[in-house]
């Protein structure tokens, strides 16, 4: 497997990739619009790359930080987003901003990415949630309520996903002790059956 790239820019390409020499040898490469950006021909170029193989193909995904690599590798592994479709979603958002967008559950800032309608910007928003690991705590950072039955629940050791799931399903009360009640009652009914 291929896991970065250093060498030469030839040329790039209108159609989003760049032809990075290696030691003579020509890699074509998909990368981001500001990648492509700063792939000035006949410069130097490191990338982190995603080799990506298909029973019909073998493609190279380039990366000007491992953190994008590390995104386009977590976006391709949620149900139903290719190669394309996180490059896609890459080019419209960087990682910071993207981590901030699933933590803030803002389906529109998702659906401006082309070939991202809202029923797959609502389960991107759920799967990504889980696989960056972003905690109930920021999404309830609005509500101290929240934040306090929040840190009570994994301080009794439940897990995120039961947390986030009880959470989702309290009343509109601000108290939290009124909101830990119904939490541990919800938590306790879905262990029980």
């Amino acid at each position: 497997m291929i896991g970065s790239l250093r060498g030469t820019v030839l040329e790039r390409l209108a159609d989003g990739t760049a032809l990075i020499e290696v030691g003579g040898v020509g890699y074509t490469v998909h990368v981001t619009p500001k990648a492509l950006a700063e792939l000035e021909p006949t410069s130097p170029a490191f990338l982190y790359v995603h080799h990506h193989i298909r029973e019909d193909a073998q493609l190279l995904f380039g990366f000007l930080g491992r953190d994008e690599r590390t995104l386009f590798q977590t976006l391709i592994a949620a149900h139903g987003v290719g190669p394309t479709m996180a490059m896609s979603i890459l080019a419209t958002h960087s990682p910071s901003t993207l981590v901030d967008i699933v933590a803030s559950s803002n389906l529109s800032a998702l659906t401006v990415v082309p070939g991202v309608g809202k029923k797959t910007a609502e389960r991107l928003l759920v799967e990504l949630r889980g696989k960056l690991k972003i905690s109930v705590e920021i999404d309830a950072a609005s509500s101290s309520a929240v934040g306090e039955v929040q840190q009570a629940l994994v301080n009794l050791g439940y897990s995120e996903s039961e947390i986030r799931e009880a959470l989702r399903d309290l009343g509109g009360t601000s108290d939290s002790a009124s909101m830990l009640r119904s939490a541990l009652s919800f938590l306790g009914a879905r262990r029980a059956g």
